[in-house]
């Protein structure tokens, strides 16, 4: 290596160890779900600070960015449904204190191949015969779900054990959180779902809408009947409170202590004055102005804890986070 060379990756070394001692690089993980969302406002950051900050983010699923947040690994957790009490006490036991900020509403959506021409709608009761764990090696076939559809094999793709979208799925579909058949294609990254349902006429999967909205080529999303009727997933939908019971709010939770760094109360700041543009951008449903508002205020305040109980909740309204956000 001549010398020049060496001064000039020794001098890059320096620097790249300098931002570190600095606090510059802002650590972030969780859900595949939110991630759209949170790096669409990532790269908007760095550009706005011309390379000053790095942002990092991660895709280990919601339980498994909860787990990396509470050993006190990362900044920031990116969320698909609220923490649990589980996660709570670990946090608690590593003397981890958070601060909860919602960011977007999301319509979770089931998915089919553009080719299937018989389940353009789906019953909640429909979708439990699928995946309920009783089913495992035992509900193989479409007309097994309902008798005039095809004697053809039901493909199943979904998230993996560490995502919130499997545990909020179970948990509005099933009825417990987790419980579930373990004989399905799982995945933590969306875009192998996508790949596994466009590929096969038999398939069928589900994640979050932005997944969906941007595969309407090689996707369709099936109506979904909560015994009311069919309703299909869009931000109409959501805002109006019609598309249940896969319809959730979704988050970021920042770690206290990494919120007292300049770069981590300028980043929240960015993210919650340019949710509203980004969240559409990327297809998911921006939440009202005043809850953005409410969320900046308390993310200032210091304000931790969460408004839920620690526990799955399912057809939590637009409207009624904003009350809890109100009272917090």
């Amino acid at each position: 290596m001549n010398r020049k060379l060496f001064i000039a990756i020794f001098t890059l070394s320096l620097l790249s160890m300098a931002a570190l001692a600095h606090g510059q690089i802002i650590k972030i993980d969780g859900s595949s779900t939110v991630y759209p969302v949170t790096e669409a406002v990532a790269e908007e950051f760095q550009k706005a600070k011309r390379g000053k900050v790095k942002v990092t983010v991660g895709i280990s699923g919601t339980g498994g960015g909860f787990k990396k947040f509470c050993r006190g690994e990362t900044d920031i957790s990116d969320a698909s449904r609220p923490i649990t009490s589980k996660e709570i006490a670990a946090c608690k036991e590593a003397g981890i204190q958070f601060i909860e900020l919602p960011v977007a509403f999301d319509a979770l959506t089931v998915v089919i191949n553009p080719k299937n021409d018989w389940a353009s709608t789906l019953a909640v009761g429909e979708l439990k015969k699928m995946w309920e764990p009783t089913a495992q090696g035992k509900i193989t076939n479409w007309n097994q779900v309902r008798p005039n559809w095809p004697n053809a094999p039901l493909k199943l793709f979904g998230p993996g054990a560490d995502s919130g979208t499997f545990e909020y799925f179970t948990e509005a579909i099933v009825g417990k959180a987790k419980s579930s058949r373990g004989d399905f294609t799982a995945s933590e990254d969306d875009n192998v779902l996508v790949q596994g349902v466009a590929t096969d006429r038999n398939a069928l999967g589900y994640f979050g809408f932005a997944y969906y909205a941007e595969n309407t080529k090689t996707l369709k999303a099936a109506a979904i009947d909560d015994g009311k009727r069919a309703v299909l997933p869009s931000a109409k939908s959501v805002e109006d409170g019609s598309y249940q019971p896969l319809s959730r709010p979704i988050f970021i939770y920042v770690s206290k202590k990494s919120a007292g760094k300049p770069e981590i109360k300028e980043f929240v700041a960015f993210y919650l004055n340019n949710a509203p543009k980004l969240v559409k951008q990327v297809k998911y449903v921006p939440l009202p102005g005043q809850a953005y508002s409410l969320g900046l205020g308390h993310f200032q305040e210091g304000k931790v804890g969460t408004v839920f109980a620690g526990k799955p909740e399912v057809g939590v309204r637009i409207e009624d986070l904003l009350k809890r956000e109100a009272k917090f």
